[in-house]
């Protein structure tokens, strides 16, 4: 894994080098995932917004079978934990508050390093986060954390329905909105003037830390670039033995173009070094 991200490193330096510009990349993280209201009439305190909100029990055993595993704690999710605190100091650091997250190709683990990331930050009581399914082609979140009977984020997007009627909470601080299907003409949807105002309307009602938005992978349609000058900052996630350098160069150069890349994740490590773990 040490070649992968010295070759990623390296040829992100003779990039930026040749072409004068940073990527701003400051977490490169191995890991194995083996494992208010916008419309509403009465605008709520944001207390009394996020208590509001209907809650989601997740079910343990079935997140398991998924690989989500950043909602317990414990040994397997030092990883989560440790990207979590990396984050967390980034935005802090930068003033920045909403973070996507995307991959070159389908089936890097995206959603699942999302999830896993907002249910660790979940964990942290003072902060709120906010988790958002913008693949709207083909969105996973609803099923990966079992929502079932909730509208479309995407009609939160077009200016359809408030917040409220979508989103669901998890513990203290942790709000999802998830669709439940594809959404019609996507990428017409997230160059439309009513995402800006629907955002804007989540943050002043719900005034999360942080917002987290799990993209569709880059090279597959412009949904993603569409939609990523309405973000601070962006993690790019690759897979071990499918994701190319040269697509990971092509993804950080056009995300830099519009964001700052705060760094490629390696997913789906068949074998980490003992210096990437410990148990007790």
């Amino acid at each position: 894994m040490e070649k992968i991200q010295s070759a990623i490193a390296k040829a992100r330096a003779t990039r930026d080098a040749n072409a004068g510009i940073s990527a701003n990349a400051g977490l490169n993280t191995g890991i194995n995932t083996g494992i208010n209201s916008f419309g509403a009439a009465q605008i709520l305190p944001t207390a009394a917004a996020w208590a509001a909100l209907p809650a989601l029990h997740l079910d343990g055993a079935d997140l398991r079978k998924k690989r989500i595993v950043a909602y317990a704690g414990g040994p397997e999710t030092v990883s989560f934990d440790v990207m979590r605190t990396k984050v967390l100091q980034q935005i802090r650091a930068n003033g920045w508050r909403r973070l996507a997250v995307t991959s070159p190709t389908a089936g890097c683990g995206k959603s699942t390093i999302s999830v896993n990331l907002a249910l660790s930050l979940a964990r942290q009581p003072e902060l709120r986060t906010v988790l958002l399914d913008l693949d709207l082609r083909r969105p996973s979140l609803a099923k990966m954390l079992g929502i079932h009977n909730r509208p479309s984020f995407a009609q939160v997007l077009a200016g359809k329905l408030a917040f409220d009627q979508v989103a669901m909470r998890y513990s203290e601080g942790l709000a999802v909105a998830a669709n439940d299907g594809p959404a019609h003409n996507p990428a017409e949807l997230l160059h439309g003037s009513s995402v800006a105002t629907a955002l804007t309307a989540i943050e002043t009602q719900y005034a999360p830390d942080l917002m987290i938005f799990d993209m569709p992978p880059m090279l597959v349609s412009d949904d993603t670039m569409a939609f990523i000058g309405q973000v601070d900052a962006v993690l790019l996630i690759a897979a071990a033995g499918m994701t190319t350098l040269k697509e990971v160069d092509a993804c950080e150069r056009e995300l830099a173009s519009q964001s700052n890349v705060m760094g490629v994740i390696l997913n789906k490590c068949e074998y980490m070094g003992k210096e990437y773990g410990y148990t007790y």
